[in-house]
């Protein structure tokens, strides 16, 4: 039995983001169906190579989180970035917050740090 934890994912309880379990570490055991359709969304949308570079600008951004007139400089329009932070946020990867007339973006420090588990474990 692994005390490493699964992979969380993002489900919305009342309109709040709340973080629950999705997949067990990449050597523990292979996905289940079910495991596997919800961890294939947040890979499907890091595959992308704008919305990496979002989801980088957004996780590496000093107190971890990033308004989106800090992060839009990634060389497509701003209806173009909005798609591609919408396609993160669906994915469970980010959550946003409107303040006044920009979005503040976070990447959920639980999902992370599931994922960084998730392949050093297949890396190790």
């Amino acid at each position: 039995m692994s005390n490493a934890q699964a992979m969380p994912q993002l489900d919305t309880e009342g309109g709040q983001s709340v973080v629950g379990p999705c997949c067990p570490p990449l050597t523990e055991r292979p996905f289940t169906a079910d495991e596997a359709e919800r961890a294939a969304p947040m890979f499907k949308a890091l595959g992308d190579p704008i919305r990496l570079r979002l989801f980088s600008a957004i996780a590496s951004h000093e107190g971890g989180e990033a308004c989106v007139c800090d992060i839009s400089d990634v060389g497509v329009s701003q209806p173009t970035v909005s798609h591609h932070l919408k396609k993160l946020k669906e994915a469970g990867l980010l959550t946003s917050e409107r303040r006044g007339t920009w979005v503040y973006y976070r990447v959920e420090p639980s999902v992370l740090a599931a994922m960084g588990q998730l392949l050093i474990t297949a890396a190790g």
